[in-house]
């Protein structure tokens, strides 16, 4: 069975990777889990021009990793978050709402997976988290949550 994966799926492939699997496999795992779809040339159209698109925004090598992590340091980055009049947060702060905030302060965009937090942010004020940006390159940013 010929399947496009739709997510990273361990020993298997990447999202976008067009992969031959056994009927059963596919037929009771993948499919039914969304971690891939059916086969066909216009989804593989489709695939080609998403890999293309991530392409020009990963990181090209050490030394643009090394540009990225210089860059991503020096900004100040606000996450705005609910927060009570004690400044404990409804909720937490999320990947998704540090890479938001990234990108919102000028940054690159940093895929939501690549963002590192130690513990759970549930607090205002100011906090460390990092960013893989290639296996040798973590970027530390410190991160400032704000009421909004």
């Amino acid at each position: 069975m010929k399947l496009i994966l739709t997510q990273e799926v361990s020993g298997l492939g990447d999202p976008g990777d067009i992969v031959e699997v056994k009927d059963g496999y596919g037929r009771n795992y993948l499919l039914p889990r969304g971690l891939a779809i059916g086969w066909t040339k216009g989804g593989e159209k489709q695939v080609t021009q998403i890999k293309r698109a991530r392409k020009s925004r990963e990181i090209r090598n050490l030394d643009h990793a090394k540009e990225v992590k210089a860059e991503i340091e020096a900004l100040t980055v606000a996450v705005p978050a609910k927060a009570g009049e004690s400044g404990k947060l409804f909720g937490s702060v999320t990947n998704a709402d540090i890479m938001t905030a990234i990108k919102a302060a000028g940054g690159p965009l940093v895929e939501k997976r690549n963002v590192r937090i130690a513990s759970p942010i549930k607090k205002t004020g100011k906090h460390k988290v990092s960013v893989d940006l290639h296996p040798d390159v973590v970027a530390n940013v410190t991160i400032e949550v704000v009421t909004d």
